[in-house]
């Protein structure tokens, strides 16, 4: 649908109120501007409903699986309660785990400690680091980036074709990519790992804030996602999926709550049965609060509407998308191609600049929060820009950072308003047409506003 349809379309859902949207950041050229935050793709800002539900819970707070007291029970029943709003919101399997943890990389972490001995692994190298590097115990394929959906499919049958047939084998892959945007092919290579006898985890750290994730559907064995990335504050996760590998595995955190009974053996020693559900892997008194937002930022994108977060969002993609490819000197980066679908996260290189320094600009001269650099995502970036991973650009750099590895990345999602996109799409031509307005400089790695200097 192009942005002139959807624009036209005035059952356009408005975006969700959240956290921030009424910030004012001060210009270094002078006044204060509203804060446009266009860096979801990392951290995006909490939903005002998910605020509000944890502010009415806060004075109620009280210890969960571990009190006999009033409080202590209705945060117990609250937490509970929250895992099963998390299955329902995953769509899970009757027999799924949701073990909550404290991120996507703790998830990730958690299921690579739980891998049966002589587990193989294969993952792309286009994967955020997250899924790429907690497999350092197991036998690992990495496999090369591919250029189309189907490509990765080919890809992933030919490498597992290759295994030991008879052993146990893990696949991990990304819903949508953290540097591209670009949706995978997920059903297909659920299906493809268990064509060949292996499993499959779906990191859905970037496709859970933007499209309903289903593992019944996709059929995936585990999901692995982060809160602050779906609305939430920091600090808590989601591993959801079969419960025998995890039910088998050494607990990840020993500790109290994963431990049913704990006894003293007459030689000393101590002898504990841990626990078979997912409190196996919870030990330690848990992030109630962190996990109550997850459950509520979920009952809020769902009652939402998928399907109108969705078509606002692809609005949005079009708008930027047109907007970059009116100015010759930006070329976007991409895997699959520029009729891929994707989500909200769009990375790009501005011939002339220096990606640190652009995106500074952007920032100190119009109060646009994005990223810039290789989003922990570095064999994918290097692969899409095509350069010297050896090498190194300053900001600012004389030859204007033309063979600096780093990118500028923008993403949004069901928080953001037509006018941060206007005012990022706008400041990007009026940046390559006039240059920045002040002077930068390097500090502590970052590319910076010169103190007391314009240009």
């Amino acid at each position: 649908m192009s942005v002139t349809a959807v624009a036209a379309d005035r059952s356009l859902c408005a975006p969700l109120p959240v956290l921030g949207r009424d910030v004012t950041v001060p210009l270094v050229t002078g006044g204060e501007v509203t804060y446009a935050a266009l860096d979801y793709a990392a951290s995006a800002p909490a939903l005002q409903r998910v605020w509000d539900d944890v502010a009415a819970y806060a004075p109620y707070y009280g210890s969960v699986h571990r009190g006999a007291g009033y409080l202590s029970q209705l945060s117990t029943d609250l937490f509970e309660n929250s895992r099963t709003a998390v299955a329902a919101f995953l769509d899970c399997r009757a027999d799924d785990q949701v073990v909550f943890t404290r991120s996507t990389t703790d998830s990730l972490n958690l299921l690579a400690a739980a891998l049966p001995a002589g587990c193989e692994v294969f993952v792309f190298e286009t994967e955020h680091h997250a899924s790429l590097l907690p497999w350092r115990d197991a036998r690992v394929t990495f496999l090369d980036a591919p250029r189309t959906p189907g490509q990765a499919v080919e890809t992933l049958e030919r490498a597992l074709a290759g295994r030991d047939p008879y052993g146990p084998a893990l696949v991990c892959v990304t819903g949508a990519s953290n540097v591209t945007g670009e949706l995978w092919p997920v059903r297909e290579l659920a299906a493809a790992a268990h064509a060949h006898g292996a499993r499959i985890v779906l990191d859905a750290a970037q496709l859970a804030p933007h499209h309903p994730v289903s593992v019944r559907d996709l059929d995936v064995d585990w999901v692995a996602f982060s809160g602050h990335k779906l609305y939430a504050p920091f600090g808590s996760g989601v591993l959801a999926g079969r419960a025998d590998w995890l039910r088998d595995a050494e607990p990840y955190l020993a500790g109290g709550g994963a431990s049913r009974t704990v006894s003293r053996r007459a030689d000393g020693g101590v002898d504990v049965e841990w626990h078979t559900t997912a409190a196996r892997h919870e030990a330690g008194s848990p992030n109630v609060i962190g996990v109550y937002a997850i459950a509520s930022a979920c009952k809020a994108l769902t009652e939402a509407g998928f399907d109108d977060l969705v078509a606002r969002e692809r609005y949005l993609i079009g708008k930027v998308r047109a907007g970059l490819a009116e100015v010759p000197e930006v070329k976007v980066l991409s895997l699959f191609g520029d009729e891929a679908p994707r989500v909200g996260v769009i990375s790009f290189v501005v011939d002339g600049w220096n990606s640190s320094h652009f995106a500074a600009a952007l920032s100190a001269e119009y109060g646009i929060g994005v990223r810039d650099g290789l989003f922990c995502a570095h064999p994918l970036v290097r692969t899409l820009l095509g350069g010297d991973p050896r090498t190194v650009g300053e900001c600012g750099a004389p030859d204007g950072g033309a063979t600096s590895l780093n990118a500028i990345r923008v993403s949004f999602g069901a928080g953001t308003p037509d006018e941060h996109v206007d005012r990022f799409v706008r400041a990007v031509k009026e940046l390559v047409r006039d240059g920045a307005r002040w002077n930068y400089r390097t500090e502590d790695g970052r590319c910076v506003p010169a103190r007391g200097q314009g240009a």
